[in-house]
């Protein structure tokens, strides 16, 4: 494995359960839930439909016999084509049917006692009455148990009168008919059972959908995970979305922004190593040339003059590298996962540090650096009010040090630098005013480019060009912004100057 080889991210674990599992979890105990209804509910007229068909078939034999119970003329009740009935009742051959026809004589008060002793004209005596008395005519329905078998019987309870003698007679014939419930509980078994067959078989067709529709949706997505997984490491070209679901087209464009910044990223520090050895190969040349001329050289003054300019090198390519190391810090992205809050910092208190590490170059070239605290008071009086704003101490210090180091180099002798801290509405605001020979107007979005110099400036106090841009990417990692306008200084050189001006928001709470 190469050691130098970027560290491959952690590979995602798949999740547990994915979409087709998901879908059948939420699609399935529905579906089964309705299913189980309409099948109960399909189960239950079924069987209201059984129980009347059923109903129906064992009352005919008691209506065809109730049609022929007769009085003779002797006043005995008799059934007439019993026989016949019973012959049909049977033909059916199941087990468990009974008939029974039983009378009993109605008082002459007209109450009928159901206790009174009752004749069985036909049939099997014994059959369970119903529970109570049906009305003339009526036919009533009940289950019941004869012989230790459970019966469905069949009641109709029918007054005959005897009008062939004189003094009227009244008798209560009762006409049942009963058979084993066996055939009738398989019949609804039997339904019952298709319905559970057809509700298993909608489930299953469902479920066989289901994992043929996300199949047939995921497809798409195969396809693009198996062009991404066949890409060139350096392909960073935006995703095909035709042929992928309407749902998870905003998916990909959100890769393709991801790619689009990644590929921008990419060029960006390409162009940065290239620019960063094309600057960096200058100064190294010229040692080349200075180091050579000294060996060269017998004379010892000259010796020494060509060592004292190699240090002056030396010290302006350390200043080169610190740059670039500051400028590829400031252009890295830290939105890392769980990465500290940035602290809340006083900006007062950074720009007065900041002064104080610069004041003694600031007297090298014999300028007057000056400081002027957030109500306009010269430094000593009094402290400054806090101006609380919620970044990177670490790297406010450097945008104020590049700030006060450009106006320190572009400042003539004798010139004046003042640093001023102040509030403005939400806002903290440092001021970097300068009296030298300012920026115009046209010219002050440029300066933020990388290695920009001024054509017009000596070779002297020419940079890297790379001081505005550190403190500009600075500034603005930490929510702020860097903005140039003229000093209006009547000391400078032309009537100008240059104020550099960070502006950053107040932390909350402290407007």
């Amino acid at each position: 494995m190469d050691p130098q080889a970027p560290p491959r991210p952690p590979r995602s674990e798949p999740q547990r359960f994915g979409i087709r599992a998901r879908l059948l979890a939420l699609l399935l105990p529905g579906i089964v839930a309705l299913l189980a209804l309409d099948s109960w509910n399909d189960y239950r007229t079924l069987t209201d439909s059984l129980v009347v068909a059923y109903d129906q078939s064992l009352l005919e034999p008691v209506q065809a016999l109730a049609n022929g119970i007769v009085v003779a003329s002797d006043g005995s009740v008799r059934v007439q084509e019993a026989f016949s009935v019973q012959a049909m009742f049977e033909s059916t051959h199941l087990r468990y049917k009974y008939l029974h026809v039983g009378v009993q004589r109605i008082p002459k008060g007209g109450t009928l006692d159901p206790n009174a002793p009752e004749e069985t004209l036909m049939g099997v005596p014994g059959l369970p009455r119903p529970a109570q008395t049906p009305a003339d005519g009526t036919p009533v329905f009940y289950d019941a148990v004869h012989e230790q078998h459970p019966v469905r019987v069949a009641a109709l309870r029918q007054t005959v009168y005897d009008n062939t003698r004189s003094g009227a007679a009244a008798y209560s014939v009762l006409i049942q008919a009963a058979e084993g419930t066996g055939p009738r509980l398989q019949a609804q078994n039997e339904s019952l059972r298709q319905e559970l067959l057809r509700d298993a078989r909608m489930v299953l067709v469902m479920a066989v959908l289901v994992w043929l529709g996300v199949a047939w949706t995921l497809r798409p997505l195969e396809r693009l995970r198996r062009s991404l997984r066949e890409r060139p490491r350096d392909d960073l070209k935006p995703l095909d979305a035709s042929g992928v679901p309407q749902e998870v087209v905003p998916l990909v464009d959100a890769v393709n922004h991801h790619i689009a910044d990644h590929r921008r990223m990419v060029a960006e520090q390409s162009q940065f190593l290239a620019d960063a050895s094309h600057q960096l190969r200058t100064p190294l040349s010229i040692l080349s040339i200075q180091a050579g001329y000294a060996v060269r050289e017998t004379n010892p003054e000259r010796m020494r003059e060509s060592l004292h300019a190699i240090v002056a090198q030396l010290a302006r390519t350390r200043r080169l590298s610190e740059q670039l190391l500051a400028l590829a810090h400031a252009t890295t992205e830290e939105e890392i996962a769980g990465g500290a809050e940035p602290a809340v910092v006083d900006l007062s208190d950074i720009a007065r540090a900041v002064v104080l590490q610069y004041l003694p170059l600031a007297r090298e070239h014999d300028q007057d650096l000056g400081w002027v605290d957030a109500r306009g008071e010269p430094e000593g009086e009094d402290e400054p009010p806090p101006l609380p704003v919620k970044a990177n101490g670490a790297e406010l210090h450097e945008v104020l040090a590049n700030l006060v180091h450009n106006a320190i180099k572009y400042t003539p002798r004798g010139g004046n630098i003042t640093v001023t801290v102040r509030r403005e509405a939400s806002h903290a605001l440092a001021e970097v005013c300068d009296s030298g020979p300012g920026i115009a107007p046209e010219r002050r979005d440029s300066v933020f480019e990388r290695f920009h110099r001024d054509p017009s400036t000596d070779a002297a106090t020419k940079g890297a060009g790379l001081g505005l841009t550190i403190a500009r990417s600075y500034a603005r990692r930490n929510g702020g912004e860097i903005e140039l306008d003229s000093a209006d200084m009547p000391e400078s050189a032309n009537g100008g100057g240059l104020r550099a001006i960070l502006k950053l928001p107040l932390a909350a709470g402290s407007s």
